[in-house]
């Protein structure tokens, strides 16, 4: 147990704070060896506005966690998601000095290492360069240039940025819960690794990931990932409007949502009555489940209608053969999946994080709302572009393998330059900065 990987996902949501301890077994699958999760009081929409609130949940989750799985927990995937996430397609080249040599791993390399260079707008900071199609002297549509003969490479970059502050807070949490972060990665692409298959990437499928503060999108296509968006609205919000509509407290606005609610109004029965009990004795209120569900789908039809606005953004509305895969917290109200499939016209599925889960003792771990954590953890045994996995067995097969420790030669690990470059963007300066 000692020589085996271990890896742990920490998912850090508007409504929870979860985190999960994994391993690959025999068949190659994940297998969950612990979960912990603790009530997300210091997260807004994503974006962490609270230290003190957010550190002790972190705590509590990764306690949980650790006990559960007899691991001492050190090193922690951590997702990051917000309405201030921007993504852009950016077009880079580089000039090789020969083109009797082959394109090799440094070139590409180098080009996306280029990537980093470009400008952003001030208070912002990339963290995926993602590439896309390859360009080798003019000869477009390559997905993978590495041992084509040419003087220029070119490529288009998918580019995710995220706010400094945004991400030096994440930083600031994990660092005083006592945790390193391994990587961080955007929260869709993290759900995509659990939920989507190889061929929905392929045929080319979008991704709803419908949390408790923000819906993330993610579409695939030609198993590149071509578009990224999230959306400031999620479940909570539709809590929110059941609250106000209905006038009762947060926390029935809630059960009323996750038990009683549709996202189609005409399946819910006009004669069905929900009794609220009264505050400080006073009657019971009666709720018709009827206008329960018209608050939902009014709110889920805004969501939906402006999830689809950024499917057709991507270009890519009609060359998706997989359709939609809906998952999150909120994939779980009912009717929601014939709602999606209505107003967008495409084949919908919920998501469920089994996809590449192997036995395990746990099965809530199985729900949509853990995709992202399970993803987390599959983040750090599978790469978010399959081409990088290409490339690290190209160059081990070349050479011996390095140990964490030597693995400073760009050359033994086609995007470490990469990752290095995303974890130099956590290191915060001071503990005082960026603090609430």
């Amino acid at each position: 147990m000692e020589k085996e990987k271990i890896v742990v996902g920490l998912d850090i949501g508007t409504t929870k704070i979860c985190a999960i301890v994994g391993r690959k077994n025999e068949f190659g699958k994940l297998e969950v060896l612990g979960m912990g999760k603790a009530e997300s009081e210091g997260v807004i929409k994503g974006i962490v506005t609270n230290i003190d609130k957010t550190v002790f949940a972190i705590e509590k989750a990764i306690k949980e966690a650790s006990d559960m799985s007899g691991i001492d927990i050190g090193v922690v995937n951590v997702g990051i998601a917000g309405q201030h996430i921007r993504s852009s397609i950016h077009h880079g080249g580089i000039t090789r000095t020969s083109n009797d040599d082959e394109v090799s791993i440094e070139d590409v390399n180098r080009l996306t290492e280029d990537m980093y260079r470009i400008v952003i707008p001030p208070g912002s900071e990339i963290i995926h360069v993602m590439p896309q199609d390859y360009i080798v002297d003019y000869e477009e549509g390559i997905k993978d240039p590495v041992g084509m003969s040419g003087v220029k490479l070119e490529a288009d970059f998918h580019i995710i940025t995220a706010q400094t502050s945004a991400i030096n807070n994440i930083n600031k949490c994990v660092r005083r819960a006592g945790l390193q972060i391994d990587d961080l990665i955007l929260e869709p692409l993290a759900s995509s690794l659990a939920v989507l298959s190889e061929e929905e990437k392929e045929a080319g499928v979008c991704l709803i990931d419908i949390g408790g503060g923000t819906t993330d999108i993610a579409v695939f296509h030609d198993s590149i990932i071509r578009h990224t968006a999230v959306i400031p609205f999620g479940g909570n919000i539709l809590t929110n409007d059941i609250q106000q509509g209905l006038m009762v407290m947060a926390r029935q606005a809630e059960q009323l949502k996750t038990r009683f609610g549709k996202a189609i109004s005409e399946e819910a029965s006009p004669n069905e009555i929900v009794s609220i009990p009264g505050i400080r004795n006073r009657t019971a209120k009666e709720i018709s489940v009827k206008n329960l569900s018209n608050i939902i789908q009014a709110r889920m039809e805004e969501i939906i209608e402006m999830a689809h606005t950024e499917i057709i953004n991507s270009g890519y509305e009609n060359r998706l053969a997989g359709g939609i895969v809906i998952t999150g917290g909120g994939s779980q109200l009912s009717c929601l999946k014939q709602l999606v499939e209505y107003m967008t016209g495409m084949d919908a599925r919920i998501g469920y994080p089994n996809e590449h889960l192997g036995k395990s003792k746990l099965e809530a771990v199985k729900s949509p709302m853990y995709a992202t954590a399970v993803g987390l953890v599959l983040s750090g045994f599978r790469s978010l572009d399959e081409r990088e996995d290409r490339y690290r067995d190209k160059v081990q097969h070349k050479q011996p393998v390095k140990t964490k420790k030597e693995k400073s030669n760009p050359a033994s690990d086609f995007f470490s330059n990469i990752l290095n470059k995303t974890k130099g963007l956590l290191i915060d300066d001071l503990d005082g900065k960026n603090e609430y």
